[in-house]
């Protein structure tokens, strides 16, 4: 299988690293596809091309949109491209974004980014490999980065 990897220059933490080293952890003959753009709003065509060029089957797109609020209106639009990108191939782009003001400093920045791409690696790894254990977590209140809600 190929998964894509759209990254960008302007996070702060390597979360394709950690998320590529959570799948292979996991999962072998997994082959990674990646490719760095300067920011989130570069995400949706480097998605699609990793699916139309590279033939990758799922993508996975991360980004760290600062603080500002020009930069929650960019993440608001990339987050937009990356589902139209997806409806135009039809496949997956998990979109793995840490907003730099979700860290209570940089320590907890740092962590939650980890975490985060770990956790989507995770659910990659289980909508691909093991949708029936997925299936289970339905309704559950699961988070990636912090703790988990937990249902109603």
């Amino acid at each position: 299988m190929k998964i894509g990897i759209a990254e960008t220059t302007f996070a702060r933490f390597d979360m394709a690293d950690a998320a590529m080293d959570e799948i292979k952890g996991q999962v072998s003959n997994i082959t990674f596809i990646r490719r760095t753009v300067p920011g989130v709003k570069d995400l949706p065509v480097a998605s699609k091309k990793l699916i139309e060029e590279e033939g990758c089957e799922l993508v996975m797109a991360f980004g760290m949109p600062g603080p500002e609020d020009i930069d929650k209106v960019c993440a608001h639009e990339a987050s937009s491209g990356l589902i139209q990108a997806q409806l135009m191939t039809n496949t997956h782009i998990i979109e793995v974004f840490v907003h730099e003001d979700e860290g209570r400093d940089e320590k907890d920045l740092k962590m939650l980014a980890e975490n985060r791409a770990r956790q989507h690696a995770d659910n990659v790894i289980k909508m691909v490999f093991k949708p029936e254990k997925f299936r289970r977590e339905a309704g559950m209140g699961m988070r990636e980065g912090r703790e988990n809600k937990g249902p109603l």
